[in-house]
């Protein structure tokens, strides 16, 4: 059976493949898009007046059902997905995703604190929304957070070049863009990627992809610019021809370390104290339900 495979806007899976890795690790594969590079560029203040397409994020993507046998996304939807039943959440590797809030270099805005009351444009449900609360919590009060939901993306980054919304938190491709333009990064919010897998997904196939990505890692580790024109292939043709990808850095990185049990239930407990289980249902399931180690 293929095992099928999202991109993600990363390189890894250009890597893997144009070093053959996933075939010498046995992996019959095929990727399917995710849709990174195309998405909405609606923004809204608040999620009750997003129109749907907007107010659906990575949670409810996953919740629908994903076709890929292995996707990516923040670890907090993962959590929240794997915890609903609607995959596992692969516990033996797990990612760290450069990210950050971004403004115009001619910005008012010089500091966190700056941006009480102020819209930062993110994705519902996604890394963006969790990873700017997160944050912004050491400069701002909860009252003074304020997160205009914007589609994918690449389109919260087309929405501040166009200088339709003040600040947007972005990561990869669209962050690496936005900084060799000169956009000024206001704070990191540098977040935890986790894994989903469908409850098809062979053991083996997923032993054998991980391999793969593990390679793949020590490649970019090892040459990372020999590899950062991938970041082409993950991006939109108005925004490619902005910027020179081979100035990029390596993003995403993949660690090959456990997503443990207290990993998961200090995350659970953080998205409750924000409200945000809100889509997942009354109840959810235990670590070892959840996660496939």
């Amino acid at each position: 059976m293929v095992f099928r495979v999202q991109p993600h806007v990363r390189l890894h899976e250009w890597v893997a493949e144009e070093l053959d890795l996933f075939r010498a690790e046995g992996l019959d594969y095929e990727f399917q898009a995710d849709g990174f590079a195309g998405g909405t560029a609606a923004t809204v203040a608040s999620a009750s007046s997003a129109p749907l397409q907007v107010r659906s994020g990575a949670f409810e993507d996953m919740a629908a059902g994903r076709e890929s046998d292995v996707s990516c996304a923040c670890h907090w939807a993962v959590n929240a997905a794997s915890s609903s039943l609607h995959g596992k959440m692969y516990g033996s590797a797990y990612s760290v995703c450069p990210s950050s809030i971004f403004v115009a270099a001619d910005s008012p805005y010089r500091e966190p604190a700056d941006l009480a009351g102020v819209e930062v444009g993110v994705g519902y449900h996604s890394g963006s929304h969790y990873s700017a609360l997160q944050a912004l919590e050491p400069f701002l009060r909860r009252e003074q957070i304020r997160l205009g939901f914007i589609g994918r993306p690449f389109d919260r980054a087309r929405q501040l070049l166009a200088g339709t919304v003040p600040a947007v938190n972005v990561w990869g491709a669209p962050a690496y863009l936005l900084e060799q333009l000169g956009y000024r990064k206001l704070v990191d919010t540098t977040f935890v990627m986790g894994y989903l897998l469908s409850e098809r997904a062979e053991p083996a196939d997923v032993r054998r992809y991980f391999r793969a990505l593990r390679r793949a890692q020590r490649e970019i580790d090892l040459e990372p610019h020999r590899h950062t024109r991938h970041w082409a292939r993950e991006m939109p043709a108005d925004l490619l021809k902005l910027v020179d990808v081979r100035r990029f850095g390596p993003g995403e990185r993949v660690v090959d370390a456990p997503y443990t049990r207290d990993m998961f239930e200090r995350t659970q407990g953080w998205m409750r104290e924000w409200d945000l289980l809100d889509g997942t249902g009354r109840s959810l399931a235990r670590y070892e339900e959840s996660v496939l180690s």
